[in-house]
């Protein structure tokens, strides 16, 4: 990678978080003042970065419209959209699809709760291997030796008193989110959120998408998050028909 791609892109990384000045951007790219403002310049040009006021900097608009044309441009996010709005509008919580890309699993759509008390989350955020729904249906797709494969790599940082804590029984969980068709986060990413997730699939049954259901502990108690699960199933099934799928070819793989 040349030195100034490498550069221009350390600045808009420093910039995801926030407006930052001229200084702090020559800091988090390790280089001199005049340097960091020529990229900023040429950024600019191209609407990568705006100026927020006399100081600051911001990203710019193209690359939101980048961003946005490269999800649109994602078979799976179209094709599941009409199913996923159903499902949000049926329940009035939030829903979410994923999808797993270079060894992590990233958001790519979201649609939001109706209720006063909402998720932070976001498009492009990545969900945690051992602690997610979502991430648990689209890893239990894999075959054993992946899965192991996967399992023995993650750092199973425990983020609640719930969250699996080792490859055995992350693995484990895995063979059980294969055999019933779903997956369940009983609030093993955040203590106040639980969520059930389900596969989206293509026309030869591969495993394309997760699409999940979350709700915060003080709407739903988990018999009732369980009681979202004919629901969140049909309606991925209807995600998969639009990708391709058949419901014998399913049956056929399992």
């Amino acid at each position: 990678m040349s030195q100034s791609l490498d550069r221009a892109l350390t600045v808009l990384d420093a910039l995801a978080g926030g407006p930052r000045t001229l200084d702090q951007l020559a800091v988090s790219a390790g280089v001199h003042k005049t340097t960091v403002l020529r990229l900023l310049r040429t950024l600019e040009s191209h609407r990568f970065v705006q100026r927020d006021d006399a100081r600051h900097y911001r990203l710019g608009t193209a690359l939101f419209d980048l961003a946005n044309r490269a999800l649109d441009d994602r078979d799976v996010r179209k094709a599941a959209e009409p199913a996923l709005r159903e499902l949000n509008e049926l329940t009035g919580h939030t829903v979410h699809l994923a999808s797993y890309e270079g060894g992590e699993v990233v958001y790519i759509d979201k649609y939001e709760s109706r209720h006063h008390v909402r998720m932070y989350s976001r498009v492009g955020k990545r969900a945690a291997l051992h602690c997610t729904a979502v991430a648990k249906v689209l890893v239990a797709s894999f075959p054993p030796a992946r899965r192991a494969e996967v399992a023995e790599g993650i750092t199973y940082t425990p983020m609640t008193a719930n969250t699996i804590t080792s490859a055995e029984e992350y693995l484990a969980e895995l063979e059980r989110v294969e055999a019933r068709g779903y997956a369940l986060d009983n609030s093993e990413h955040e203590d106040f959120i639980h969520c059930v997730a389900a596969p989206v699939r293509g026309q030869r049954g591969e495993v394309l998408a997760a699409v999940s259901v979350s709700v915060p502990k003080i709407l739903l108690d988990l018999e009732g998050l369980m009681a979202l699960i004919p629901d969140l199933k049909l309606a991925a099934d209807k995600a998969s028909i639009a990708c391709g799928w058949t419901p014998d070819v399913r049956a056929g793989e399992r």
